[in-house]
């Protein structure tokens, strides 16, 4: 029954689509939830109280955000493909904010800065591709502009999304739309890995990008500036990000390349954090980084785990130094592994990034990888659908904890093995706010 009712919802949304919602709409496992359209969408569904209540009181949640991540890169979570009608694709991203209401979410993550282009009309950088699988083609609305709308209207929270440095997931730049910054700038772009990405240690591009971003900021009611993971790029073994020629010109003064790569990221970080409190003073600014900062046995002052990866060392990002000196308003850390994972226990990895928080004022909240769940390559807690569920129960247990954000849309809709459904039965049986 629950399988029918959410395609019939996902497909009523749509309208005139006729189901072109159909990639994001199988359904998991039966969910008892209220229907929308309550009048006030912050209000209290009938039922016993939940986890997050204060018995003592009735049903007043505590404050706490519950949020997900809708990807636009490559199409992987809206539009579901490119080259839908304006109407179309409107009605897929309603369908997603329907959605949140109905699990009793309150903040949607939408991408709108996915590869060096922009989801609203930019005077910066194209259209993107992933619209009207054109870059630089005009799709005929405004979905930046529409999603905070909508968003709002419904109670939600639009956090926008922005990769500040990836160009395009090819290295081609002739396939970039004509006059994209990144052909009339050619000296700014690197290739690596199959990609293209702006050069962070040129002062111009840190400028630019940052302008590109903050237009948002300017013109759109957001609640945040969010970004993800991605600052210098992932390492690949046998390429050489070849950056050399910069550091050459701007590294004077630093001890190695190293040093002033963190020095190029922090730069970043803090001139967006300062110049976003300059135009809009209410406006977050949010980073979702790789959930392993150092591991201990490379640092002293890092987490319990042996991830291949740290972000300090390897994508020159130092996530914990920007929450002690209170750079941004919130961490959204990628905490990405199963309760007893050898290698980046949540277990573990979640008290760490508790007390790093701690006395910062900035908040705390936990990337969930709900995509794993049912996924049979991954190991067999995913396959269990309360490990979601058990994850929320854990973070319980630290007052920093603020909330989850659940990667990525198009899981939270089909929830294969009823993981989102039982994160919602145990523990969002009312509505609450988001921290502010």
């Amino acid at each position: 029954m629950r399988q029918m009712a959410r395609r019939g919802f996902v497909a009523g949304a749509a309208g005139v689509v006729a189901g072109a919602v159909s990639g994001v709409a199988a359904a998991g496992d039966a969910f008892a939830g209220p229907s929308r359209g309550t009048g006030d969408p912050l209000a209290a569904p009938s039922g016993g109280p939940g986890p997050t209540e204060d018995a003592g009181r009735g049903r007043v949640a505590r404050r706490e955000l519950r949020g997900m991540w809708v990807a636009t890169v490559a199409n992987l979570d809206w539009p579901s493909a490119p080259g839908l009608t304006a109407a179309a694709q409107q009605a897929e991203l309603i369908a997603y904010l329907d959605e949140a209401v109905d699990r009793r979410l309150n903040t949607v993550i939408l991408q709108v800065r996915p590869t060096a282009d922009a989801l609203w009309p930019s005077p910066y950088e194209p259209w993107a591709q992933y619209l009207t699988g054109v870059q630089g083609k005009d799709p005929g609305w405004d979905p930046l502009g529409t999603a905070v709308r909508e968003a709002h209207r419904r109670g939600l929270e639009l956090h926008a999304w922005f990769n500040p440095y990836r160009v395009a997931n090819h290295t081609d730049p002739t396939r970039l739309a004509p006059g994209h910054p990144a052909r009339v700038h050619p000296d700014w772009v690197l290739p690596y890995g199959g990609k293209l990405y702006y050069n962070p240690g040129i002062p111009e591009v840190r400028r630019f990008v940052q302008d590109a971003m903050l237009d948002a900021v300017r013109r759109y009611d957001i609640d945040a500036v969010h970004w993800d993971d991605y600052f210098y790029p992932y390492p690949v073994a046998g390429q050489v990000f070849d950056d050399d020629a910069t550091y050459e010109k701007y590294g004077a003064g630093f001890p190695d390349k190293a040093a002033w790569r963190r020095d190029n990221t922090d730069r970043l970080v803090k001139e967006t954090a300062e110049r976003i409190k300059q135009i809009k003073k209410n406006v977050q600014f949010g980073v979702s980084p790789f959930g392993v900062w150092r591991n201990a046995a490379t640092d002293p002052l890092g987490s319990d785990t042996k991830a291949g990866v740290q972000t300090y060392d390897d994508l020159y990002a130092d996530t914990r130094g920007w929450v002690r000196k209170g750079w941004i308003d919130y961490i959204c850390p990628q905490i990405y592994w199963n309760i007893g994972f050898a290698a980046a226990d949540y277990a573990k990895l979640l008290p760490w990034w508790a007390e790093t928080v701690r006395g910062t004022g900035v908040d705390l909240f936990v990337g969930e990888a709900l995509y794993k769940a049912g996924d049979p390559a991954q190991p067999a807690a995913w396959q269990d659908p309360a490990e979601l569920s058990r994850h929320v129960t854990f973070a319980a247990g630290y007052d920093q904890a603020r909330g989850h954000v659940y990667f990525s849309g198009k899981s939270v809709v089909n929830d294969a093995i009823g993981a989102m459904d039982r994160v919602v039965a145990d523990h969002y049986r009312n509505r609450a706010r988001p921290p502010r």
